[in-house]
């Protein structure tokens, strides 16, 4: 399914990878309404595509994304509150559901809504110069939706540093408490995504997408339960043509030839 480019969003597709790039850059990719429901149903039509193997998130201009758009948020019903967190989680666990794996790359900030973004992609590279933070109880409105993201990514005490005191974090310090993978030169975010990026577009799209859905499953049960899961996972895997391939291949010293089943 072909995904085309909006005023809000660009899509750039280079082989196997595509890459969204929310565009609201005098804004700092503020999430509008309308970005999030763009973002959302992109990530659906993505999935649906068997020639994309990896997504890359990116941002146009001074920031990754600044979080909610608050021009949007002032005045309004309990209700329509309560609309505007639904379509922003729909647009999280759309990240999630997706079978290919999503990269982050980030520059400048991502705060609130937008480091919620980051945590909740699958991975993430970001600039050296990239500030992480959840500045909610600042201005009276707890970064709460975003904690759900965040805390499972860095633990309880980290999120909580975040969360009560709304100081950023460098990109360094991102990095050792585990809400970004890598941390390069800005000049150089872009290869380094594209190089991460490249890695996993090399290996079966089947087996990715198997492996991917299993780690959410799994990553909140219990033990016994999480194998009891991962072992009739891993043996419907090995049915697989791919799986079948990727052994023989293996044991004949040749590279495999995946076919996406």
């Amino acid at each position: 399914m072909s995904v085309g480019a909006t005023e809000l969003l660009e899509v750039e597709r280079a082989g196997g990878v595509v890459t969204l790039c929310l565009n609201r850059p005098a804004q700092r990719n503020a999430l509008s309404r309308e970005l999030m429901q763009e973002l959302t149903v992109a990530l659906g039509a993505l999935g649906e595509d068997p020639d994309v193997r990896v997504v890359v998130l990116g941002g146009r201009g001074p920031a990754f994304s600044a979080g909610h758009d608050l021009s949007e948020m002032v005045g309004l019903e309990l209700a329509e509150y309560r609309e505007m967190f639904e379509l922003c989680a729909e647009m999280m666990t759309a990240i999630h559901d997706l079978p290919q794996p999503v990269i982050a790359r980030v520059h400048g900030m991502a705060s609130a809504a937008g480091c919620q973004l980051v945590a909740a992609c699958d991975l993430a590279v970001a600039s050296s110069e990239a500030l992480f933070a959840t500045p909610g109880v600042k201005i009276g409105l707890f970064c709460t939706t975003p904690m759900v993201e965040v805390t499972r990514s860095i633990g309880r005490k980290r999120s909580l540093e975040m969360l009560l005191t709304g100081t950023p974090i460098d990109a360094e310090t991102a990095a050792a408490w585990g809400l970004v993978n890598k941390v390069v030169a800005p000049a150089e975010l872009e290869a380094a995504t594209d190089e991460l990026a490249q890695r996993i577009v090399s290996a079966s799209s089947l087996t990715v997408g198997i492996g991917k859905r299993a780690f959410y499953r799994q990553i909140d049960l219990g033990l016994d339960d999480a194998y009891e899961l991962c072992g009739e996972v891993m043996s419907e895997n090995a049915t697989a043509e791919d799986a079948q391939e990727g052994m023989s291949a293996f044991l004949e010293k040749r590279t495999p030839t995946w076919r996406g089943r």
